[in-house]
């Protein structure tokens, strides 16, 4: 057994773990990420934006808005790697994720 090698203690049942929701039922156990999804959109101030129920076309075309306000460099960063964190349970937002890491620099 795990508890004869390692120290644990017995803490309740688990309902988060690395930004997941574990429920842990009679039928199973079931992982969700809506509320990393929800504090990911708070954490970047776009918690206020527009829902769309289909992903970015593959024939988008965006490019660097050189006339737009500057962002800090870091916090884009930190925006794609949460997404890309996502894609695990989500891979339909993988083309739209890759298309914003071509303007992280």
């Amino acid at each position: 057994m795990i508890q004869g090698e390692f120290e644990m203690s017995m803490m309740g049942k688990l309902n988060y773990f690395l930004g997941l929701q574990i429920k842990q039922l009679n039928n199973g156990i079931f992982v969700s990420q809506s509320k990393y999804c929800k504090d990911l959109l708070k954490r970047f101030e776009v918690d206020d934006c527009k829902p769309i129920a289909t992903p970015m076309g593959s024939s988008t075309y965006i490019d660097a808005d050189d006339a737009g306000k500057c962002i800090e460099i870091s916090k884009y960063r930190g925006m794609i790697g949460s997404l890309l964190y996502l894609t695990a349970n989500r891979p339909y937002i993988m083309f739209s994720v890759c298309l914003c890491t071509r303007y992280q620099s």
